[in-house]
């Protein structure tokens, strides 16, 4: 599973992309199962404060984190939410996202998927076009 917090909608563009099953993150949000993260970066490299809520009660399902972010707020900042939430529950980063993205990054993200987390899910893949 895909569990994904969009605010601009670059997030949520590039989950309907993977064609993987989701859930967009809301208030009370939990999964138990594993599940892998997609958020966008807060301020100047912040957590969003739902991504942050969503995770304490689930992390530790949480098999890898991707994070859409812009350049344009400076390389320092740039996908740092995925930094800190990588170091904070000891997963990998698996991509992160120039604002919508591109192919490649879909690719590199559906491929972690299938590796880590697709196999043994309760739920089935279909890719987008």
């Amino acid at each position: 599973m895909i569990a994904y917090a969009s605010r601009t909608g670059n997030v949520r563009y590039i989950v309907a992309q993977l064609g993987l099953p989701g859930i967009e993150i809301g208030e009370d949000t939990t999964v138990a199962e594993p599940f892998l993260l997609l958020t966008y970066t807060d301020g100047l490299g912040q957590v969003p404060e739902v991504v942050q809520r969503f995770m304490e009660r689930s992390g530790a399902h949480c098999r890898g984190v991707a994070v859409s972010g812009n350049r344009n707020f400076g390389h320092v900042h740039f996908g740092r939410a995925g930094d800190a939430i990588a170091a904070r529950w000891n997963v990998p980063l698996v991509r992160k996202l120039e604002l919508r993205g591109f192919r490649q990054d879909y690719e590199a993200i559906r491929q972690f998927y299938l590796e880590r987390i697709g196999k043994g899910s309760r739920h089935e893949i279909v890719f987008a076009n």
